[in-house]
């Protein structure tokens, strides 16, 4: 029997879910889905790989089914807000995925895409907007979008956003929102901010806990080992190399780290790709794509792209460096475990990385089992030869009558040199 039917979703968001392979609801759907269907603000709090897009994207398509009307030229109906490209397109995946009985409207505004046919996406209005708070504030400078028909807007991985310094946008954002509106607000940590702008934007919400704040799953075997920063990368190599490594995410602090860390496992025979910041939206989308099906199997990033990352079966997850922020270790380890599967979490610390590791700890209130250092691998530096250059004969320069001859400010050089000499005879 399909339990999500005592939740009263609409007959074909029920079908939806039956052809996803989902038969019951996980705590936080079965407790934000009707709190939303009933009207109420929400605040949740939920680890990652708990079903928290289904969780609000679920009665967001049921009030959808209720509304017909086409949503007005340059407004939605509904606004999701997501702190990275990769993760509001997870987001739009699974509301196509689950409305596709329902075949609802959905625009995309991340940064990092072309514009115009965002324009164009927004010119007719759509049921859903899912968005980064920064583009989609571009959009309504320039008035290509108004919010101000909009009666359901989430916030997804707040504390996320809260990082990444998005709360202006934010703010600017709730303020062209019509004053009745229901808000959810979803995260996986709730730091003292957070709370606060829940506070000032949600009224009388009911709050959904599923699991203590900041504890990662406990099917993650969590791992750490302390080491020298020279030893990390071998070890890295041949950490990746044990036989149960099926899929792999190596979570580096910058995005050079991240590049050099990349080039080393190809260098090794690894199949791998890196994504931050600096890299195009195009090519973050093909790197996930290749992680996704296979063809790469080490995806090595920064932290920006942790809640983006949307696999089923990564196997084993990889602090190479530890992270700035302790709650950021929860989301990293989060990308494993997923789906009701178990996973592996290794970090590697080093002298200077102590006190970030002791914050971690005192963050998930336990001690990381110390692992053992993995047998050498015995894999070969793959060599890369290059393709010989062919040299270009230099150019032969025009022979001037005298080095400064013609040269930029020569006249004006010889005219001070005059100068200088009439000067001293003055003198």
């Amino acid at each position: 029997m399909n339990q999500f039917i005592p939740l009263g979703l609409a007959e074909p968001l029920l079908r939806a879910i039956e052809a996803e392979g989902y038969t019951s609801p996980t705590p936080i759907q079965a407790r934000v889905v009707p709190a939303m269907m009933a009207g109420s603000d929400v605040l949740g709090i939920a680890q990652t790989g708990t079903g928290k897009t289904a969780a609000f994207v679920l009665p967001i398509l049921d009030g959808l089914t209720k509304d017909p009307l086409p949503a007005k030229a340059r407004t939605c109906k509904a606004l999701i807000l997501a702190p990275t490209r990769e993760l509001a397109a997870q987001i739009a995946d699974n509301i196509r995925a689950y409305g596709k009985h329902s075949r609802p409207s959905v625009a995309v505004i991340v940064g990092g895409a072309k514009i115009p046919p965002q324009i164009k996406a927004l010119a007719t209005g759509v049921d859903i907007i899912v968005a980064t708070p920064g583009r989609l504030l571009d959009h309504l400078g320039s008035r290509n979008v108004r919010l101000d028909s909009t009666h359901t807007v989430v916030l997804d991985e707040a504390d996320q956003m809260f990082d990444l310094g998005f709360m202006p946008q934010i703010r600017k954002l709730l303020a062209a929102l019509p004053p009745k509106r229901q808000t959810v607000l979803l995260s996986a940590t709730m730091p003292k901010a957070i709370h606060k702008l829940a506070q000032e934007f949600l009224k009388n919400p009911v709050e959904v806990t599923v699991t203590p704040n900041s504890k990662p799953i406990d099917r993650i075997d969590q791992k750490v080992l302390q080491l020298q920063t020279a030893a990390k990368r071998n070890v890295l190599v041949d950490y990746l190399s044990l036989p149960d490594m099926d899929r792999a995410i190596v979570f580096t602090r910058t995005k050079r780290g991240a590049d050099k860390v990349c080039q080393h496992l190809e260098q090794y025979g690894f199949k791998a790709a890196a994504i931050h910041g600096n890299k195009s939206q195009n090519q973050r989308v093909r790197s996930l794509a290749s992680f996704r099906n296979g063809n790469v199997r080490v995806l090595v990033a920064t932290d920006i792209a942790a809640r983006g990352i949307d696999v089923d079966d990564v196997s084993h997850v990889v602090n190479f460096e530890l992270p700035n922020v302790p709650e950021a270790y929860v989301h990293r380890v989060g990308r494993t475990a997923r789906a009701g599967k178990s996973g592996q979490a290794m970090t590697l610390c080093d002298n200077t990385e102590r006190s970030l590791l002791r914050d971690i700890e005192r963050l998930i209130k336990r001690k990381l089992d110390v692992g053992d250092f993995p047998p050498p691998s015995g894999r070969e530096k793959v060599e890369v030869v290059a393709e010989p250059v062919q040299q270009q004969q230099p150019r032969k320069r025009k022979q001037r009558s005298s080095p400064t001859a013609g040269a930029p400010g020569a006249a004006r050089n010889r005219a001070r040199s005059r100068r200088r000499k009439s000067t001293a005879k003055a003198a």
